[in-house]
């Protein structure tokens, strides 16, 4: 693949961009198997470079090639999952332009998030720009269950984790809702596992109970947790053991 391409599809500007970056000498490459990076300097854009293993920098910032990118983001509270936010900033402002910018075949650009979650709420959020593997972890058909810490206004009773666990029914639908799963932690923390994403869904579920939920936090998406040195505002890139967990 020629160097300009591959800064193009890692979402550094047009090819023009791209090439006068390298033009510039600002571009360094590292190809698999190598100990160090190589300047470009004196090299033409259209050189080749194998991208499986590459690493690059661009400006001083090291990126590895990823023919896709698999995100996970710590969600702060204050924070819209979407590009034209309300009334508070828009998660995609956490990531670097690159991210925000590879190129896509739709009219969308960059990676987008697998979900979402409330402004009020914070955890993990996965994002990419595989549109598959959007579509398979936001189906309720694969039944991939997410983990959720509530912390309650009023103390839960038994009757009512009996009710969450054999289904409430929420305004808009007639067909109950079912938790896959709920821990009582304490009287006023609940740990709630659903498999399926319907809008607010845990908030209208704990007031369909009679209660009300005070904070949300989603602690894991299938088998992978969130981790604990992944402060909010923070992301990192998905390994080959995170999205094997994800996917179950």
């Amino acid at each position: 693949m020629q160097l300009q391409d591959v800064l193009f599809t890692q979402g550094f500007g047009t090819r023009r961009v791209c090439a006068g970056l390298i033009q510039q000498g600002l571009v360094q490459f590292r190809e698999a198997g190598r100990e160090h990076f190589q300047p470009v300097r004196g090299l033409r854009a259209d050189h080749d470079v194998d991208p499986q293993g590459l690493w690059f920098q661009v400006q001083g910032v090291a990126w590895p090639y990823a023919e896709r990118a698999y995100l996970m983001l710590h969600k702060p509270a204050g924070t819209e999952c979407s590009h034209k936010p309300g009334a508070h900033p828009s998660i995609y402002t956490l990531l670097p332009s690159p991210l925000r910018m590879r190129p896509q075949k739709s009219a969308v650009q960059g990676v987008q998030a697998v979900g979402r979650l409330d402004q009020d709420t914070t955890g993990l959020l996965l994002l990419t720009d595989d549109g598959q593997f959007i579509h398979r972890m936001s189906s309720p058909r694969h039944h991939v269950p997410k983990v959720y810490e509530v912390r309650l206004r009023h103390p839960l009773q038994e009757a009512q984790v009996r009710r969450l666990l054999d289904g409430v029914v929420l305004e808009d639908d007639p067909q109950p809702v079912r938790a896959a799963a709920c821990v009582l932690v304490d009287a006023l923390h609940l740990q709630l596992t659903l498999t399926e994403g319907k809008y607010h869904q845990v908030k209208r579920m704990i007031a369909a109970v009679g209660n009300r939920v005070e904070a949300l936090h989603r602690a894991r998406i299938g088998g992978l947790a969130l981790p604990a040195d992944l402060l909010p505002g923070q992301w990192r890139w998905l390994g080959d053991a995170d999205l094997a967990a994800v996917r179950g």
